[in-house]
């Protein structure tokens, strides 16, 4: 309120100790201060009122699209790893230095494609040893499942220090 009214604020009384309305302040101008004070108090009320449930809003959208987006990506995984093939054989050793340890071959890959042998044609580890023996010193491609991603190794089988093309 303006600083001519001495100190009258919002709620000091308006009238004088016997009821009759005080003659050292302006009243109609500390009334007219205090209505407008009021309406601006209700204005910012409401505002924030508005803030609020647009913030309300706002975050249960945000929500929303975070359970989505959770849902869509576990789709995304299941479709993933239903698409993967199938694997024929696993990795249970690679010998240190060996041609299979060369390419990147690991312990525990599910091999899905050795060279022309798949799930569909393999028939047992015979099946290897043949495409082995009939690529040494030529590059093959292996299809592996390692941590539920296809990964392809080029591997080229030959002699080593160890036994066998590969390792």
């Amino acid at each position: 309120l303006p600083s001519q009214q001495k100190g009258v604020g919002m709620h000091e009384p308006l009238v004088d100790a016997e009821g009759f309305p005080r003659s050292d302040i302006d009243l109609y101008q500390v009334r007219t201060a205090r209505h407008n004070i009021i309406c601006l108090q209700n204005d910012h009320k409401a505002v924030m009122k508005q803030v609020e449930e647009a913030l309300h809003k706002l975050h249960a959208r945000e929500k929303e699209k975070h359970a989505r987006d959770e849902a869509e990506a576990l789709a995304e995984a299941m479709s993933q790893s239903q698409s993967l093939p199938q694997a024929f054989a696993k990795v249970n050793s690679v010998s240190p230095g060996s041609p299979a340890s060369v390419s990147g071959l690991q312990v525990d890959d599910e091999i899905v494609e050795f060279g022309s042998v798949n799930a569909n044609n393999f028939q047992n580890l015979q099946n290897i040893a043949t495409v082995v023996q009939h690529s040494e010193g030529r590059p093959l491609s292996v299809t592996v499942i390692r941590g539920g991603r296809r990964v392809h190794v080029g591997l080229t089988p030959k002699r080593w220090a160890g036994k066998g093309l590969l390792g």
